[in-house]
């Protein structure tokens, strides 16, 4: 198929087409009010009933809805709006299409995962519909920040199983990381380079906290290696003090992660760092640091022996590929749904370039993707 005679990567196309950076991730950025524009008419022309919803002022999401010919279970399809920004792109709305590939921001992360769900909702409302159950496709804003649209998305709606669509090789993502943003403030005290007596080295002193965040880091590392996600991590991400030159800084400023397994405890990485401080505060009384939670999302699992996982897997193989069951390393809405009791997996085309210069998606994986959506959600909706 081409982008000329396969509507759903014309959709794709368009998708790429229109600017919807996420404005909370760079200030002033257009969001997604045009792209849910042209998501709810694409929805309207397949014949789903579309209900748009302002997540937050000019941020929508929208819900298209295929109802069957008789009661049955809900499937959700659900993917995000927005992108990461565009620094560096020399035309980042310019689809272009090479080798296979479709390149632009948001092709593979993850307009790609939109129009396959568009798509697949289209083939079954033109094939006939459903002879049973409901199917929700949901196009939410905001996941490239905090997940307004997801949030707001589970207060409202409920389904039996939901795929999320965002890119995994066309592999069934059972699981994924959470992860703590965290900051660490460490003071010492203002004065003259030449007075030594009188100054605390506040970036000397966070220097301590690092060493021991060192320390933590390879410990986490040497934990026994989940099957899907491997160890948990931690890193350092931004480091800032105030002063000059000539004078003893007086404060520091740390901003780090801490990516969390399944099974850990909430609040796992500030109850670390709050540790790692409490044992410097008893080397020297006169250390002064304090730490706190900036964000936070948990981590994902869903039993790799849940039927959803396994009838996405005969969806696939029906279309002619396996897909493996497999983990994955970025954090995803399926976290949302699944903490609102709405099993979920992860189930999109591949690519490459996630968040960078260059991104393309594979236009034959979403092809792929939308032809399994059709089979899972025509297996799904007749229920057991």
């Amino acid at each position: 198929m081409t982008v000329q005679t396969d509507p759903t990567l014309r959709l794709l196309e368009d998708l790429v087409s229109i600017d919807s950076v996420n404005p909370s991730l760079v200030p002033g950025a257009r969001g997604e009010a045009e792209i849910a524009r042209r998501v709810a008419s694409e929805c309207a022309a397949s014949g789903l009933v579309v209900h748009v919803t302002e997540v937050t002022p000019g941020r929508p999401n929208v819900v298209g809805v295929l109802e069957g010919r008789s009661p049955g279970p809900t499937l959700m399809l659900s993917g995000h709006l927005d992108t990461v920004g565009v620094a560096g792109m020399a035309a980042p709305f310019d689809p272009v299409q090479k080798d296979g590939r479709l390149y632009g921001r948001g092709s593979h992360d993850m307009k790609g995962g939109i129009a396959a769900m568009l798509g697949a909702a289209r083939v079954l409302a033109e094939g006939g519909g459903l002879t049973s159950g409901t199917l929700i496709v949901a196009a939410v804003v905001d996941e490239e920040h905090a997940s307004l649209g997801a949030e707001a998305l589970v207060r409202t709606y409920r389904a039996d199983a939901a795929v999320v669509t965002e890119p995994t090789d066309l592999d069934v993502g059972i699981a994924h990381k959470g992860f703590e943003w965290l900051e660490i403030e460490v003071r010492g005290r203002r004065a003259h380079g030449s007075r030594p007596e009188d100054g605390r080295d506040a970036i000397l002193r966070m220097g301590r906290v690092l060493g021991r965040l060192e320390s933590l880091n390879r410990r986490l590392q040497a934990r026994p290696v989940h099957p899907l996600l491997g160890t948990p991590s931690l890193h350092a991400s931004t480091i800032t003090a105030d002063g000059e030159l000539s004078s003893y800084p007086a404060h520091c400023l740390l901003q780090m992660e801490r990516r969390t397994l399944p099974g850990e405890p909430r609040g796992t990485g500030l109850q670390e760092v709050e540790a790692i401080l409490d044992r410097l505060r008893n080397d020297d009384w006169e250390f002064d640091g304090r730490a706190r939670l900036l964000s936070g999302r948990e981590p994902y699992e869903i039993e790799r022996t849940h039927p959803l996982p396994i009838a996405l897997g005969r969806a696939a193989t029906s279309v002619g590929f396996h897909a493996r069951r497999v983990g994955l390393t970025y954090w995803s809405d399926a976290a949302v749904l699944g903490a609102a009791g709405i099993p979920t997996v992860l189930f999109g085309p591949g690519g490459a370039g996630l968040h960078s210069q260059e991104e393309y998606v594979r236009m034959k994986d979403v092809c792929a993707c939308r032809e399994t959506l059709v089979a899972l959600a025509r297996e799904f909706t007749r229920g057991h």
